[in-house]
């Protein structure tokens, strides 16, 4: 969402938040004129919000109350008027050297220590996904001609795991149909070829094959191949454990978002039944990162496409082996989170999780 404000704005948008966040009420002018140093009058403080309200940034729950932020408003916030707190961030890194001593644990008591330290610090749900098999590697890849212009790839792991895709047959621009059996004959080729460039490779790095190697012949068959393999190994990736380890369910269900029952048993039957749901969420398809820099996700209330969190924020980082994500650590709350904090935490949290699997 892009929009446009001025520093006024901007800075009242941001006490207003602040105030909701520290509270959970609403805010008037005159409230904001008594705890901030805005350097305006309550009049100027109203019309500012009156036109943040216009702008979808701020409402009002009931007519006769303050002013509440948005998911819009939070989106702004978190986008623009805050910084990462890194005084934070490394007090969390230098908690979890000291607590936990990852030579010392097993990997599931490491992520258990981690996840209830996180859910200490930042009074939100935390949650860990189990890091994901990166061992499977090749064993044997096939293509095979099922029907004209179809083709079936195979690929088979060292653990005789298969995984298959039906794919149509590239053309090669010339509007010639090619015969069957030439088709089978040139499939053949390139299926030994790829076997003798990919055996003993792992899946995640199926998609890093030198196509220039291919004889100019078979080129035509390099994107496609390309995305295909790279589908194959985003699907073995994602088919693996999907447990993830919860805690902090009872600190954060005390904030009064969660007083009605019925949204309380929603959010806990996401958490203990439809797990798999939410883990696709929280740990999405692998994405580069910057050097030196971890990734943060944060997903503001509708942004969240599950019903049962719709109302909450998710905040989510992958940790990592190298360059292979092997799993993410995030943490749910309500919208009025104080999201310096836990992304702080968060950071700091995948960030020591990297560097333990390394």
């Amino acid at each position: 969402m892009q929009v446009q404000l001025t520093n006024r704005q901007q800075h009242i948008l941001w006490a207003t938040v602040r105030h909701y966040i520290a509270t959970a009420e609403p805010v008037g002018s005159k409230t904001l004129l008594e705890e901030y140093n805005l350097g305006v009058s309550s009049a100027t403080i109203r019309n500012v919000m009156g036109v943040l309200e216009k702008a979808g940034l701020l409402y009002q729950p009931h007519t006769s109350a303050g002013r509440i932020p948005s998911d819009s408003g939070y989106r702004i916030y978190v986008d623009q008027l805050i910084t990462p707190n890194e005084v934070l961030t490394s007090q969390v890194e230098q908690a979890l050297q000291k607590r936990l001593k990852c030579e010392d644990w097993s990997l599931e008591a490491l992520l258990h220590g981690a996840a209830q330290i996180l859910a200490t610090l930042s009074g939100c749900v935390t949650l860990i996904t189990m890091p994901q098999n990166t061992t499977a590697v090749l064993r044997h890849l096939q293509m095979v001609q099922i029907e004209a212009g179809k083709v079936m790839l195979i690929v088979v792991t060292d653990g005789y795991e298969t995984h298959s895709m039906v794919l149509d047959v590239p053309s090669r621009g010339d509007g010639n149909k090619l015969d069957v059996e030439l088709i089978d004959r040139e499939l053949q080729i390139v299926s030994n070829f790829l076997n003798s460039h990919l055996r003993g490779k792992s899946l995640l790095e199926l998609a890093n094959l030198d196509w220039t190697e291919l004889d100019r012949e078979f080129q035509y068959y390099g994107e496609f191949l390309k995305t295909s393999l790279a589908e194959i190994s985003r699907r073995s990736f994602t088919s693996g454990n999907t447990q993830i380890m919860v805690r902090g369910v009872s600190e954060v269900l005390r904030q009064p978002e969660f007083s009605q029952l019925q949204q309380v048993q929603t959010i806990i039957q996401l958490l203990e039944e439809e797990q798999e749901q939410l883990w696709r969420l929280i740990f999405e398809e692998p994405e580069a990162e910057e050097a030196g820099k971890q990734k943060v996700t944060i997903r503001i209330g509708a942004e969240n496409i599950l019903e049962p969190i719709r109302s909450c924020s998710l905040i989510s980082s992958t940790y990592r082996r190298g360059a292979i994500a092997l799993g993410s650590v995030g943490v749910l709350g309500p919208t009025r989170l104080d999201y310096e904090s836990a992304i702080a935490v968060v950071s700091a949290a995948a960030e020591y999780l990297s560097e333990a699997f390394s």
